[in-house]
């Protein structure tokens, strides 16, 4: 058996008769457009199988960024609270008590 199994036979009368049909000059540019075709097709059948693990880090990304809003919240109402209470101790005049006699 060779590198095309023991189809290596029918493999050479397929060359020939594209030879025969296509011309020697239109052969290599065939022959290059298939391979890129071969090509682009194994990136797409990588990039069908590689979105699972860029899907895991943009879960990852989106859950860190999702926890880093909600403490951006927590913070400005954190901030709110502590305005609110300062303006409210401002409001309210001090009460001074009489020192004791006694």
């Amino acid at each position: 058996m060779g590198i095309f199994g023991s189809h290596g036979l029918e493999l050479i009368i397929v060359l020939v008769v594209a030879l025969l049909v296509f011309g020697p000059k239109k052969l290599p540019e065939m022959g290059s457009a298939i391979g890129k075709s071969i090509k682009e097709f194994k990136n797409g059948v990588n990039e069908i199988t590689k979105p699972k693990e860029e899907n895991e880090v943009q879960t990852q990304q989106s859950a860190t960024e999702s926890a880093r809003l909600e403490l951006e919240a927590i913070e400005r109402e954190l901030a709110a609270k502590k305005a609110t209470l300062a303006a409210q101790e401002a409001a309210q005049p001090e009460v001074k008590t009489a020192p004791n006699v006694d």
